[in-house]
C-alpha cells in the first residue's frame, strides 16, 4: 500500500517533486489556508485533481450501484437526495442517509453491498474521462506536478487509477483515509498541495462536484469545475474564483490561461 500523501514513486515523478519535501502530514499540522476571497495572482505550480467524475467516468455506475443497494433493503432513494451525496465519501454519507431515512435504516449493510458492487465495477474496468490523459501529459510537459485529492479510499483510488492507465501520471495521492475530514473540508486539498511541495495559493484544483469545489476553495486554490453529475449552482459561482469548463479539454485551455496569467485574479 502506498504511504499516505507521499510521492508515488518513479524517477520522472520524483524530478517533478524536486522542490518539495513530500513529507507526511498530520491532520492537526495542516497549514492554514489563505482567506477564500484572497486574490490568486501567484504563478501556478501544481494541479490537484479529483478522481471520480473528474478523471474517471465512474459517477454514473456508482450511482446505479448505490441506488440498487438501497433498493435491495427496501429503500428507494430519490434523485434529489442522491444529489446531496455526490462528492461525499462513505464516512460522511452514513450520517446523511440516517438523518434522511432514520436510525432504523441498515446503513452498514447497505454500505457493504455498495462497496461490493463498486469492487465488481472496478474489476470490470474503469474508463478515463475524455481528455484526461492529454491534460495530464500537458501538465507533465509544462513541469506541473499533479496530485489526486479523492473521497475514495487509497486502495480504491490506486486500483481505479491503475486500471484506467493514469496512476503513473501523479506525483502524489491524497485519499479519504489519509485525513480526518472529507470534502467539503479542505484537508484533502491541503494534504495534496503539501505532498507536491506547493503552496495552496499556487495550485489549481480540477473538480466536478460542489463539495469538491467548496473544499478546494477553502484550501485557498483556484478551481476549474468540470461538471459531471451535477451542474454548478449560481450560489457556487457567485463565491468567485471558480471557472467552469465543459470537459477536460476545455479545462486544459483554462489551465493554460491561468498558467500564463491571462485569467487574472478572478
Amino acid at each position: 500500500m502506498l504511504p499516505a500523501a507521499q510521492p508515488l514513486g518513479s524517477e520522472a515523478r520524483g524530478n517533478a517533486l524536486a522542490r518539495g519535501n513530500g513529507r507526511l502530514l498530520t491532520t492537526t499540522g495542516l497549514a492554514t489556508a489563505p482567506a477564500p476571497d484572497a486574490p490568486l495572482r501567484a504563478a501556478v505550480e501544481a494541479v490537484v485533481l479529483d478522481m471520480d467524475g473528474t478523471l474517471l467516468d465512474t459517477e454514473g455506475p456508482y450511482r446505479e450501484a448505490f441506488l440498487t443497494s438501497a433498493a435491495a433493503l427496501g429503500q428507494a432513494v430519490d434523485e434529489a437526495f442522491y444529489a446531496t451525496l455526490v462528492g461525499v465519501s462513505s464516512r460522511e454519507r452514513g450520517a446523511l442517509v440516517l438523518a434522511r431515512y432514520g436510525p432504523g435504516f441498515p446503513w452498514m449493510e447497505c454500505l457493504r453491498d455498495y462497496r461490493a458492487r463498486k469492487a465488481r465495477l472496478l474489476t470490470d474496468g474503469v474508463r478515463a474521462k475524455p481528455g484526461a490523459a492529454e491534460l495530464l501529459a500537458e501538465c507533465a510537459a509544462r513541469g506541473l506536478p499533479c496530485a489526486v485529492a479523492t473521497s475514495a479510499t487509497r486502495r480504491t483510488a490506486s486500483a481505479a487509477l491503475g486500471r484506467a492507465g493514469l496512476l503513473d501520471a501523479f506525483a502524489a495521492l491524497a485519499a479519504r483515509d489519509d485525513v480526518a475530514h472529507g470534502k467539503p473540508h479542505p484537508a484533502l486539498f491541503l494534504r495534496a498541495a503539501e505532498a507536491v511541495g506547493a503552496a495552496p495559493s499556487r495550485c489549481v484544483a480540477v473538480e466536478d462536484s460542489p463539495p469538491g469545489v467548496l473544499a478546494a476553495r477553502a484550501a485557498g486554490m483556484r478551481v476549474v469545475m468540470v461538471p459531471d453529475a451535477l451542474p454548478p449552482t449560481q450560489e457556487l459561482l457567485r463565491r468567485g474564483r471558480v471557472s467552469v469548463a465543459a470537459d477536460l479539454r476545455e479545462a486544459g485551455a483554462l489551465l493554460r490561461r491561468l498558467r500564463d496569467g491571462e485569467e487574472g485574479s478572478g
